[in-house]
């Protein structure tokens, strides 16, 4: 089974994290071989600097100060962060020796670190990041130095390779660092980097005018004209990160009600409160075996854990009674979906969400559940996943009307019953998830009654 995905708001509150963190072994060896390999290659490339013409120390050192100040306009996405470096980094490889380029961008993403090192935001040892984050500047450097192309309106064709040698470059050092680190898997990579390419494709174009004009009339300052641009990019930035800043927070504000909640339901009735957990234990090993993606598991953990929650309302004498309910009682059972929904909608936000999942966990998939006798794929799938975790840990638990059932029989009883009341598809993974075995025993309960 492949690594659990990450919610949006999770992958922020890590990447956040982590730049004011020191590195551990697992992240210090991926940046030392990543980078360390980076340095080879650009030593490498450097040598081949005298075939390419003149070098300017002072046309270098301005476009490294534009591509330090870059770099602090930063714009959060996912796990990581993008910059509006791909304006400077463009003309940068016609305007110096495409084969110094590489030393020179990785020369600038220290420069910029310096400021936020200096006020104690970020440790020293990130330093070791900048050699692995330079590692796009050596594909479309390599691919200019080879074809000895010094202008950007030479051949489109060599263009567009060295543009495509950057992201391959780029996207092998992040894949090779996170298979070091044992950190986000390739997917989540490829997901993520999707939307930091089309923004960098997009600057590309701006930058590729910048250079169309730099070469043209040989005013290396051109660059500079870029500035304000980036002044305007930054003021973005900032809002942008502070909105992502209460996104975080909001996220964990919606988990702790949820746990609140939880709580509350327990005090009220321990043996609702500890069947709901194991619901979510259940619930969530389901949602991994059918590949949900991070953000459907986070509905069905939260679905999980408050499909009860409008038994709060339900007088704890109907609750607890010992034998079956007469019609009256079981009218007012019916009600506690409702409830739920009422509850979790005064909350608002995602929480309306998991209101409906909450509603709709006693719907059946032939339609004769309640309280809307939904039908089939009209219940949201993250309450049929519920629905079916619930039924077996009740079937599965011992209640104040029944002893627990064995293990074989309930998985006989959801297998007769998949078609019915329950969605087949997740009737299946959950006997799978059910039945799977450890390295020690055969078929293992995991402590979901």
């Amino acid at each position: 089974m492949s690594a659990n995905p990450l919610t949006d708001a999770e992958r922020l509150r890590m990447s956040f994290a982590l730049r004011a963190q020191r590195m551990e072994y697992p992240e210090l060896r991926g940046e030392l071989v990543v980078g360390g390999s980076f340095a080879i290659a650009a030593a490498l490339l450097a040598g081949l600097s005298g075939s390419t013409g003149h070098f300017s120390f002072a046309t270098a050192a301005l476009y490294v100060l534009c591509f330090a100040l870059a770099g602090h306009v930063r714009f959060d996405i996912g796990g990581g962060f993008t910059v509006p470096t791909q304006v400077v980094f463009v003309p940068m490889l016609f305007v110096v020796p495409a084969s110094a380029v590489p030393l020179l961008v990785a020369f600038s993403l220290a420069l910029g670190m310096l400021p936020a090192i200096a006020a104690g935001r970020v440790p020293a040892i990130r330093l070791l990041t900048v050699a692995g984050n330079s590692w796009f500047a050596i594909g479309p450097a390599l691919v200019l130095v080879l074809a000895g192309d010094r202008t950007p309106y030479g051949h489109w064709g060599i263009l567009c390779v060295a543009l495509a040698a950057q992201f391959t470059c780029d996207f092998t050092a992040a894949a090779v660092r996170e298979r070091l680190r044992h950190g986000v898997p390739i997917g989540e990579i490829v997901e993520e980097v999707r939307q930091v390419y089309a923004i960098d494709l997009a600057f590309s174009a701006l930058g590729l005018a910048l250079a169309f004009a730099t070469v043209a009339v040989h005013r290396q300052w051109a660059v500079l004209l870029v500035g304000p641009l980036f002044a305007v990019l930054k003021v973005f930035s900032n809002e942008r990160h502070a909105r992502l800043e209460q996104l975080v927070e909001l996220n964990d504000a919606y988990q702790g009600t949820a746990l609140l909640l939880g709580d509350v339901l327990e005090a009220d009735d321990a043996y609702t409160g500890e069947h709901c957990r194991s619901v979510v234990r259940l619930a969530l090993d389901v949602s991994r075996e059918m590949g949900l993606d991070a953000d459907c598991r986070r509905r069905v953990e939260f679905g999980a854990l408050l499909h009860d929650v409008g038994k709060i309302a339900v007088p704890n004498e109907i609750i607890n009674k010992a034998g079956p309910l007469d019609e009256h009682e079981w009218a007012i059972i019916k009600t506690h979906t409702i409830e739920g929904q009422r509850m979790l909608e005064r909350i608002g936000g995602m929480m309306r969400d998991v209101g409906y999942i909450v509603r709709s966990s006693h719907e059946r998939w032939d339609g004769g559940g309640y309280p809307d006798e939904l039908k089939g794929q009209e219940i949201p799938l993250e309450a049929r996943i519920v629905s079916a975790c619930d039924a077996f840990n009740a079937m599965t638990t011992t209640r104040s009307y029944r002893p627990e059932m064995p293990l074989a029989d309930a998985l006989t009883e959801l297998k007769a019953n998949a078609g019915s009341q329950f969605d087949p598809q997740v009737v299946d993974a959950l006997v799978r998830v059910v039945q799977q075995p450890t390295a020690a025993q055969g078929p293992v309960r995991r402590g979901y009654s």
